[in-house]
């Protein structure tokens, strides 16, 4: 059994594929859990390395992040109700990158919580408490549709995945954003100033509300919306030059600037 998983800990299990002997051993799935349940997630590392799968898991998303770069993975198995950031946030990110099964296994058995979790780009929805070998069952087959229809998840230099990044490693300068890889993000005056307010409270959350004051001071009745905007834009703009921002909504709290 693995050892009890402790918040923002890599927890990493493996095992030859079963009916395998080591020396025979297949190409592995890499798998991701991100499940805040300590028990839970200590059930499904020893279970899924176990059926052969190379897996690995964290009980937050912001420790997901940080681990991606150095731990890539085919699959992500995700937790909607996770402190912090959300699974549905997690979900978005990573299908806009386009590269990774999704599969949900949630204790929410809504049909508003599984359809949102599918048009985000869920490949499956599991519903607590869910059935391990049902679990496994699912992931095979969606690796073997993985390997089909996509190529296998990028090294995550390739996305500019924000784990990579240590303290200090982002820069500003002038009216751009330099990435630890020498990428150069151009801003415009309030981009910048939004990312010099997130990278000085580096790692910890800002309010929309804060960030809202200092970006339109001039108007009486916040819009937070106007936040949600100006990222939106830079995120996409980042993309186009195939830079990852390190920047994370934190559900129902605000943005975060993880490095």
């Amino acid at each position: 059994m693995a050892g009890r998983a402790w918040p923002g800990r890599l927890h990493l299990y493996s095992h030859p594929p079963h009916g395998c002997l080591r020396g025979e051993r297949r190409m592995a799935l890499r798998l991701a859990i991100i499940e805040d349940n300590a028990d839970l997630l200590d059930e499904l590392l020893a279970w899924l390395g176990y059926r052969g799968f190379e897996v690995w898991g964290t009980r937050s998303a912001e420790a997901f992040w940080r681990q991606l770069h150095s731990h890539p993975v085919d699959i992500v198995l995700v937790d909607i109700g996770l402190p912090g950031e959300d699974g549905f946030s997690v979900l978005n990110y990573l299908h806009e990158l386009g590269h990774y099964g999704l599969v949900v296994v949630s204790a929410r058995g809504q049909q508003q919580d599984k359809l949102q979790a599918l048009s985000l780009g869920a490949d499956a929805y599991l519903i607590k408490p869910v059935n391990f070998a049902h679990l496994a069952e699912t992931l095979t087959a969606l690796g073997a549709r993985l390997r089909q229809d996509r190529p296998a998840a990028p090294p995550a230099e390739a996305i500019g995945t924000p784990p990579a990044v240590s303290p200090g490693s982002w820069r500003l300068q002038e009216d751009k954003l330099i990435s630890p890889d020498a990428r150069t993000l151009e801003l415009t005056q309030q981009e910048y100033r939004l990312v010099e307010l997130l990278m000085r409270n580096r790692n910890e959350v800002c309010s929309k509300l804060d960030l809202h004051a200092c970006l339109f001071s001039h108007e009486s009745e916040p819009d937070l919306h106007r936040i949600d905007v100006v990222v939106s834009r830079l995120r996409h703009k980042a993309r186009q030059q195939g830079i990852h921002l390190p920047v994370r909504a934190i559900f129902g709290k605000g943005l975060a600037f993880i490095s």
